[in-house]
C-alpha cells in the first residue's frame, strides 16, 4: 500500500513552493495525499509565489524559479486542491469552560478525539504548508493543534515549513501546558526573513507591516532549555529532523523538506541538520 500524507494548508494563502516542493517527493513515491483547511475552503497560493520576477524584499532577490512557478501554478489551477476535508467538521472542538453541562460536553469532546486517533489509521505523515495565511487561520487554531497532538499519539511523522512550524509551538496538552517541541530542535522563518511591511493575506484587503509575532523568538521560547532553534540564516537549506518532527525554514527548503519526510517513513530516518 502507498503511504498517505495528509497536508493542511491555509485558506488565507499558502507559499506556492511550500506546497509544490514536498508534494513533487510524495508524488514521485507514489504516495496519496489528501488536503485538508480550517473550512473545508478550496486553498489558493499567494500571488507573489507564483512570480519568478517578484523580488522577496529581505533576500533582495527572487525567490521563486521559473520551473517552481510553473509548478504552482499548475497545482493552483488544477483540481487536485478542490473539495478538501473540513477541519471544522472532523475535528471537535473543545468546549467553553462557561456553557452549560460543561463536564459532560467536555467528556464527549475527549470521545470524540479518541475517534480521531482511529481515523488516523490511514495516514502515515502529516505536512502543514507555510506562507502569511497560517498566520491567520493555522497557528492558533485549536482543531489543528488537536490534529497534531493526535499525529503525535499514534508516533507519526509531522512536517512543517516556514509560519507552519508556529502551530507546532502551540501545540500543547491542556495538561501541562507544555510545547510539544519543548526539548527539539526546529527551524523556521528566521528573523532576517521578516518583512518590515506588505505582509499579506489571500482574500483580505487586510495589508499589514512587519508580521504579528517573530516566529523565531516563539521557537526559540518554546524548544526550552534542552532544545534548540537553529535558523542557519547565510546558509542556503535549513531543514531539521528531530524525531518525529521535520522543519524547514523557509521557501527554498521546501524540496528538502520533503525529501526528509521521505527518508523518515522509508529509512527510519531521525535526526538531520544539527
Amino acid at each position: 500500500m502507498p503511504k498517505h500524507i495528509l497536508i493542511v494548508l491555509s485558506e488565507y494563502g499558502y507559499w506556492a513552493e511550500e506546497l509544490v516542493g514536498p508534494l513533487s517527493e510524495f508524488d514521485q513515491r507514489g504516495y496519496r495525499v489528501t488536503f485538508a483547511t480550517p473550512n473545508g475552503k478550496r486553498a489558493r497560493a499567494l500571488p507573489p509565489s507564483l512570480d519568478e520576477e517578484y523580488v522577496d524584499p529581505p533576500l533582495g532577490r527572487s525567490v521563486t524559479t521559473a520551473e517552481v512557478a510553473a509548478l504552482g501554478r499548475a497545482v493552483d489551477s488544477g483540481n487536485r486542491l478542490d473539495d478538501p476535508l473540513d477541519l471544522s467538521a472532523w475535528i471537535p472542538e473543545r468546549p467553553y469552560t462557561s456553557s452549560p453541562d460543561h463536564l459532560r460536553k467536555l467528556e464527549e469532546y475527549h470521545r470524540s478525539l479518541e475517534r480521531i486517533d482511529a481515523d488516523l489509521r490511514s495516514y502515515d505523515a502529516l505536512l502543514i504548508v507555510g506562507g502569511s495565511g497560517p498566520i491567520v487561520d493555522l497557528a492558533n487554531n485549536e482543531r489543528v493543534h488537536d490534529l497534531i497532538l493526535a499525529f503525535l499519539r499514534v508516533g507519526k511523522p509531522i512536517g512543517a515549513e516556514c509560519y507552519g512550524v508556529a502551530c507546532l509551538a502551540f501545540a500543547r496538552d491542556w495538561d501541562d501546558r507544555k510545547s510539544i517541541i519543548r526539548g527539539k530542535h526546529v527551524t523556521g522563518h528566521c528573523k532576517e526573513y521578516d518583512y518590515k511591511d506588505g505582509t499579506g493575506f489571500l482574500g483580505t484587503d487586510f495589508v499589514m507591516g512587519p508580521p504579528p509575532y517573530p516566529l523565531e523568538y516563539i521557537l526559540r521560547d518554546a524548544t526550552g532549555p534542552d532544545g534548540a532553534y537553529h535558523g542557519n540564516f547565510g546558509k542556503p537549506l535549513s531543514v531539521i529532523v528531530d524525531y518525529p518532527f521535520v522543519t524547514g525554514r523557509s521557501t527554498p527548503d521546501s524540496f528538502l523538506t520533503g525529501r526528509k519526510m521521505v527518508e523518515m517513513l522509508e529509512d527510519g530516518l531521525t535526526r538531520f541538520g544539527w
